[in-house]
């Protein structure tokens, strides 16, 4: 089974544009810009359709989402009967044993790369862009081209000036990463300074233009050095500019806010710098046992994590209850971000975002965080699965003979991961966060740790925040534990582990370790259509 939230037909379209062709000969159907092409008559509208294509691709539950969460250990699908085999698609991307023709890595690489070039035809000078217009696409390529550097290390880079049977150039290392910056720096100078909880934050802003920047300060040697075996160390100058901008973007009034699945609401709040107006029913759904609640035609029983991520949480290993409301003292001595599972429904008070279902709160016995344990209804009557037998969700992935596998799984296996929540607007809230500033904070403090400064007070206050014990000492390990615990299913989870070199260690169900998976393959058609491409080492 593969429910997936469509994205809107803008982006459908802009993906066919990019689409794959068999041959070097460049025709008007498959090239990557309109023959002739001499700037858009509404560039302001062409924003608006860039931002929708980023939008909907942000809340699809594959491509992107799937690379930089199933192939790391924090996200797996079993295939539980016929469900969710997909010709083993998600097995293969957890398992790290994926090959070249694998859509979650087909897609991603034209989209993005549609994306990027809308954007620059927005800004080619004869489009006639408004100095905002510019700042919000400048921004926008940033951040499509940093998505592309990141998953493939290689940039087709089409320059609109150019006749359209020129072969897009192909940024690499340093040249794309000074690329990239160069567009943020324009970003920053021309995006208005939105302060935390105000204004249109699903639009670009000083600060959101700042996050991405330290991103690829913070990765830089990374992006430099990974098409020539890796390595190298983050220059101190980048990690210094890295702070400066987290303290740019603590000045508009970003700070840490406590009341953490609050946060994932669409009310303001103080920690969310950029979302996507699109929905998080991927982001509910996929994970919920079919019986788990009505709403949404119910849930798709897929995604699931593995129990090492869910034990890098404190708290009882085989339960996290709570009674009655989150808000309530957890049962098992449970930290705030891990979540946990209610015995029974919230009453129905008419509290805004909510709907009744017999005096209850629809959706209010579906947890936050992470499900495990025995499931609840409602009334507070346990669930059941399909076949009858108690729905209590289990921390291991085993076959009908009780082996350790990805195949064969019962409706019961995997601890599901629930960081949105059904409770609110039916669980269709179209508010997906991108980026907040917990991110930033901790690529700061992550900086001064690699400066040789002490990060200990700043992981603490954060981790006190979240009901946490604090820690004695804080190194580059506890903080790359705390990016998981803080960040688990935002969609950064591959880019932080990289960077902490723990991407290639071993998992449960992994197959490869191979440094070649550090990146993804070129996709064969498109190396067919630039010659300027080269496979990535390894394939």
């Amino acid at each position: 089974m593969k429910r997936l939230f469509k994205y809107s037909l803008l982006s459908l379209a802009a993906t066919f544009a990019l689409g794959s062709c068999t041959d070097l000969e460049i025709e008007e159907t498959d090239s990557f810009i309109t023959e002739g092409f001499q700037g858009l008559e509404d560039p302001a509208s062409a924003l608006n359709q860039l931002y929708s294509q980023v939008y909907g691709q942000w809340g699809d539950q594959a491509n992107r989402y799937a690379l930089y969460e199933v192939t790391t250990d924090a996200l797996l699908i079993p295939t539980r009967g016929a469900d969710w085999g997909d010709n083993g698609r998600w097995r293969k991307l957890h398992q790290h044993s994926w090959g070249f023709e694998e859509t979650d890595i087909l897609t991603p690489f034209d989209q993005y790369n549609a994306n990027q070039l809308l954007a620059s035809q927005i800004l080619d000078s004869r489009s006639g862009a408004s100095a905002d217009v510019a700042a919000e696409a400048s921004f926008l390529r940033a951040y499509n081209m940093f998505t592309i550097l990141d998953l493939f290390g290689q940039v087709p880079f089409r320059d609109t000036q150019l006749s359209s049977s020129e072969v897009p150039s192909v940024l690499t290392g340093a040249a794309a990463v000074d690329f990239i910056l160069a567009d943020l720096d324009a970003a920053i100078a021309g995006l208005p300074a939105v302060a935390a909880g105000t204004g249109d934050l699903k639009r670009a802003s000083k600060a959101a233009a700042r996050l991405m920047k330290a991103k690829v300060l913070i990765n830089r040697h990374i992006y430099v050095n990974q098409l020539t075996g890796g390595g190298g160390t983050p220059d101190p100058a980048d990690l210094q500019q890295v702070i400066s901008l987290v303290d740019a973007i603590e000045a508009d009034g970003y700070a840490l806010q406590a009341g953490y699945f609050d946060i994932f609401r669409s009310t303001a709040d103080s920690e969310t710098i950029w979302w996507a107006e699109t929905g998080v029913g991927n982001r509910i759904f996929n994970g919920l046992h079919y019986n788990s609640t009505g709403l949404g035609g119910g849930g798709w029983n897929g995604f699931s994590t593995l129990a090492e991520y869910y034990d890098l949480f404190e708290g009882d290993a085989n339960n996290n209850r709570y009674d009655g409301d989150l808000n309530a003292a957890p049962l098992d001595n449970q930290e705030e971000r891990r979540g946990g599972v209610p015995n029974i429904g919230v009453p129905f008070t008419g509290a805004a975002g909510t709907s009744d279902n017999g005096g209850f709160e629809d959706g209010s016995n579906v947890g936050y965080g992470f499900l495990i344990g025995q499931q609840y209804a409602l009334d507070g009557t346990p669930l059941q699965d399909r076949p009858g037998n108690p729905l209590a969700f289990e921390r291991d992935f085993t076959d009908g003979d009780g082996n350790a596998n990805l195949i064969n799984n019962d409706e019961k296996t995997g601890i599901r991961v629930m960081k949105y929540n059904p409770r609110y607007d039916g669980g269709f809230q179209n508010h997906n966060i991108m980026l907040r500033y917990a991110d930033a904070y901790l690529l700061k403090a992550e900086a001064m740790a690699r400066l040789g400064q002490d990060a200990t007070s700043m992981v603490n206050d954060l981790r006190v925040l979240r009901s946490a014990t604090p820690l004695g000492s804080v190194n580059l390990d506890a903080i790359a534990d705390e990016f998981a615990r803080e960040l688990f299913a935002e969609g950064w989870h591959r880019n932080n582990m990289i960077r902490f070199g723990r991407y290639l260690r071993n998992w449960e169900f992994k197959e490869d370790t191979d440094a070649r998976r550090l990146l993804f393959p070129i996709p064969l058609p498109q190396l067919l259509a630039n010659p300027n491409l080269q496979q990535n080492p390894g394939y």
